[in-house]
């Protein structure tokens, strides 16, 4: 039985051409393989255990590294990216159930808005009057 942290050799033929290059001239030790990275990643999300726990026998690298490569790939909408690769890749294959979709504000932006305050009227029978 597959763990759900590692990473299949088709899903990573997708996601590793979106992420960064790492600097040829990074200072110090040869940096953990992207790969390992995202396991541990997927690790401590899967388990909930601390980025500090992360146990090295695993080979995902410490915790702080993997920690700092999901900043550095958050920071450059990798996860965005991959999000709209498998998107197209389920609806290509036509396993994307579109009628249990929802939308609302909280993932549409909505950039113009109304064009100008709309005065609300009162629902009720017989306003007061002002007292101004």
């Amino acid at each position: 039985m597959a763990r759900p942290w590692d990473v299949g050799d088709e899903l990573w033929a997708l996601i590793e051409p979106v992420l960064p290059p790492w600097p040829e001239k990074a200072p110090g030790p040869k940096p953990i393989p992207d790969r390992s990275c995202l396991q541990g990643i997927l690790f401590v999300l899967h388990t909930g255990i601390g980025w500090e726990d992360l146990p090295q026998e695993l080979g995902f690298g410490s915790g702080m590294t993997c920690w700092r490569r999901l900043e550095r790939w958050t920071e450059a909408g990798v996860f965005d990216q991959v999000h709209q690769l498998l998107l197209a890749k389920l609806n290509a294959a036509n396993l994307i159930d579109w009628s249990r979709a929802a939308m609302d504000g909280s993932h549409i932006d909505a950039k113009k808005g109304a064009m100008e305050p709309v005065r609300r009227r009162s629902t009720a029978l017989n306003p007061a009057r002002s007292t101004t």
